[in-house]
């Protein structure tokens, strides 16, 4: 990647901190966000910390689309960012109205120390209840500085008062001096008391009225302190924060108290992912969060069974831009001969039907064979986006999909780790005929193509010249096979990855002839075998046939299909 000239200045200007007094003050605005990439790129958090604090637009955006090789911004950097927001909510050089930082989050532990989606949410959570924390101290000190204020008001008039006292009395010593008749004494000290009277009035006049306005404040006049805080921290929400929130047992009641606290922040949520709790724990966090801007949930590792995820579908429908559903191991277990399944079902297919914007449908290790025409029938879009991996297909289920309305709009399928053999041949090939001008992604690993099976699919595979990655990992083919594989992924001009198995020929003897996917993921290589042969072996089609834009890959830990978008 070649640096701009300006990108190249910008980090030679953030290298040095000691510096930053010195420039801070004269940079254009246009300057600050070159200024802050670069902060993040070469980990300067007290830059990135001084920038934020000053930021001069309304809006600012953190997380974007990394490239390839690009990792995620320090941990450090974003403690300083969000550290930043909160004392910039007291700085006028801080015109900051909106920190989007969706898509920020990186994998734990990975290269360069970025933060997680689990630790981002719980210190995006820990930033908002300390700007609450702060907005009430300020609150709590305005109101001491005003009661010393009224007090100073009251302590004036006073003097004043007594001032006028020792005026009119002089003024009396002096009439009679002159020997001013009975009736001019009286008028002059009936008008010294009717000043004294009215300074009075004043006084509890204003007075009256500052505690009218804190029981309106407060709605009762019984309300607490800390209700009154609370009302008057969130009459004015000075930062709208969206993020995408990960939310499990271990933070939920962090992120809750978040959620429901008022103050300057307020948090929104992009993308929630939740792990490990219970339904009405989720339809709380469902609750809590904007209507507007939700655009999808993934539901990890939670209990939900059919009833529970009937439950949810209803409140997921009052999300008007929801367009992406993901569940994932959430114990979906359809069994006709229990009680109540057939009912539950019923209660899901009508709870889809309410989801207006769904695109994206994910669905992992849900056993649900053969109602596969029960969940996406119901939908009412087309969908884009479709995940099954694990789901113990049917060719009943598959039959239906290759001919649902579903089957010309994909743009991403995954079948993997669905046995796949010659009675569902036919519906695969006509699933992949009517998506072939749309589908962008495919992913078959695991689905026990043989280098027979496999043969006869290829010509369909071929014809779909929108693909841009194809993964087909795990299959038990062998290095003829793969050859084939190339040679014909090749004469695709779209593609640009494609993950293949390591070939039979590569692992220790003993392995059985047709071997699951859970054997090749688990059966030792050969270590006589250089794998590098291989290889050099399928790099020799690419080299013959000019194609230097295509990837090829067995590396199936770190294959990222979203690199070539």
């Amino acid at each position: 990647m070649v640096l701009s000239l300006v990108s190249l200045c910008a980090k030679e200007v953030v290298s040095d901190h000691s510096s930053s007094p010195c420039w801070l003050r004269w940079v254009p605005r246009e300057l600050y966000r070159p200024l802050l990439e670069a902060s993040f790129a070469s980990c300067r958090p007290l830059a990135v910390g001084e920038l934020v604090q000053r930021w001069p637009e309304r809006t600012l955006r953190v997380g974007r689309r990394r490239k390839q090789g690009q990792t995620g911004p320090n941990r450090l950097c974003i403690q300083a960012l969000l550290l930043a927001v909160v004392r910039g909510l007291s700085d006028k050089r801080c015109a900051l109205h909106v920190l989007d930082l969706c898509g920020l989050q990186g994998d734990e532990g990975g290269m360069g120390d970025p933060m997680g989606g689990w630790s981002l949410t719980v210190a995006l959570c820990t930033m908002v209840v300390q700007a609450r924390a702060g907005a009430q101290r300020a609150q709590r000190e305005r109101k001491r500085f005003s009661a010393l204020e009224r007090e100073t008001d009251v302590k004036r008039e006073r003097g004043q008062r007594k001032r006028g006292k020792e005026t009119n009395g002089d003024d009396e010593t002096s009439t009679d001096n002159t020997e001013l008749g009975g009736n001019d004494r009286e008028r002059m000290g009936s008008c010294g008391v009717l000043g004294e009277e009215e300074l009075i009035k004043g006084v509890r006049r204003r007075m009256e009225i500052e505690r009218k306005r804190e029981i309106a404040m407060t709605g009762l006049g019984g309300s607490s302190i800390n209700e009154t805080e609370e009302k008057d921290v969130n009459s004015d929400v000075l930062v709208h924060v969206r993020a995408d929130l990960f939310v499990n047992a271990r933070s939920w009641e962090r992120v809750r108290g978040a959620l429901s606290s008022v103050g300057p922040l307020k948090l929104q949520c992009r993308y929630l992912r939740v792990e490990e709790i219970s339904v009405s724990s989720i339809r709380t966090l469902l609750g809590m969060l904007p209507r507007q801007g939700l655009l999808g949930i993934d539901v990890r590792y939670s209990s939900l069974g059919v009833a529970g995820l009937a439950e949810l579908l209803p409140l997921l429908s009052t999300f008007p831009a929801l367009n992406s559903l993901r569940l994932h191991y959430c114990n979906l277990d359809f069994r006709g001969d229990q009680p109540g399944q057939e009912e539950a079902l019923r209660d899901l297919s009508q709870g889809l039907t309410q989801l207006q914007e769904l695109r994206r449908l994910s669905l992992t290790a849900l056993r649900l064979p053969g109602q596969l025409r029960v969940l996406l029938s119901s939908l009412p879009q087309p969908l884009e986006i479709l995940e099954l991996p694990y789901l113990s297909l049917s060719p009943a289920d598959l039959a239906y999909l290759s001919c649902s309305h579903h089957a010309s709009t994909l743009q991403q399928l995954d079948l993997s780790e669905n046995h796949l053999d010659e009675n569902t041949l036919t519906s695969i090939r006509r699933l992949l005929s009517q998506a072939s001008s749309s589908l962008q992604h495919l992913s078959l690993s695991g689905c026990g193509f043989t280098d027979g099976l496999l043969g006869l699919l290829l010509p369909t595979l071929g014809g779909c010249r929108a693909l841009k990655s194809l993964a087909l990992a795990l299959n038990p083919l062998s290095i003829a096979g793969l050859v084939d594989l190339v040679r014909m992924a090749v004469r695709m001009p779209s593609l640009r990855q494609l993950l293949y198995p390591n070939p039979l020929e590569d692992y220790q003897p003993g392995l059985p002839d047709l071997p699951t996917s859970a054997q090749l993921l688990d059966w030792p290589l050969d270590e006589v075998t250089d794998i590098n042969i291989t290889s050099s072996q399928l790099n020799r089609v690419l080299i013959e046939s000019g194609r230097t834009d295509l990837f090829l890959t067995c590396d199936l830990l770190n294959y990222d299909k979203d690199l070539v978008d």
